[in-house]
């Protein structure tokens, strides 16, 4: 490389971690989430970030058969960081998409209270198709200072 090239961009920091597909996965991916944003040195929010992957992964171990582990991915990217939960089930999760106009959310409902979390206090969120299942994420933006 010639001396006044600039050097190849790193490639993204990232942690990967299976995880029991038993409700066990729920406090072990909390405290995995919060060790992954200090090693990755990512300006985060973990507290944010640790409510949303529990939510995840609970969601991944009450919706699923239990035929594969869940798998952990944090991302750290230059705009903040990326979690994945992958599953062994190709469903679809609820719905991750906006509110439609007008409608307004049942606080009170049993279920899909999570996926309104994911989508309010995320920057982004969905889910894609996996070789094995499917991958539902949420980004971060990264904050200001010294990670939290």
């Amino acid at each position: 490389m010639p001396p006044d090239a600039p050097a190849p961009a790193p490639p993204p920091a990232s942690w990967r971690i299976a995880l029991p597909h038993s409700s066990a996965a729920v406090p072990i991916a909390r405290a995995l989430i919060r060790t992954a944003l200090a090693d990755l040195k990512a300006a985060a929010d973990s507290d944010t970030a640790e409510l949303l992957t529990a939510e995840l992964v609970a969601n991944a171990v009450e919706h699923t058969d239990g035929s594969g582990p869940i798998e952990l991915v944090v991302e750290l990217m230059a705009t903040g960081c990326q979690v994945e939960v992958h599953d062994h089930d190709p469903g679809p999760p609820g719905d991750l998409s906006a509110l439609r106009p007008g409608s307004t959310p049942d606080p009170w409902q049993e279920h899909g209270r999570g996926l309104l979390l994911i989508r309010t206090l995320s920057s982004a969120c969905g889910h894609r198709a996996t070789e094995h299942g499917k991958a539902v994420w949420f980004t971060l933006p990264a904050t200001p200072g010294p990670p939290s």
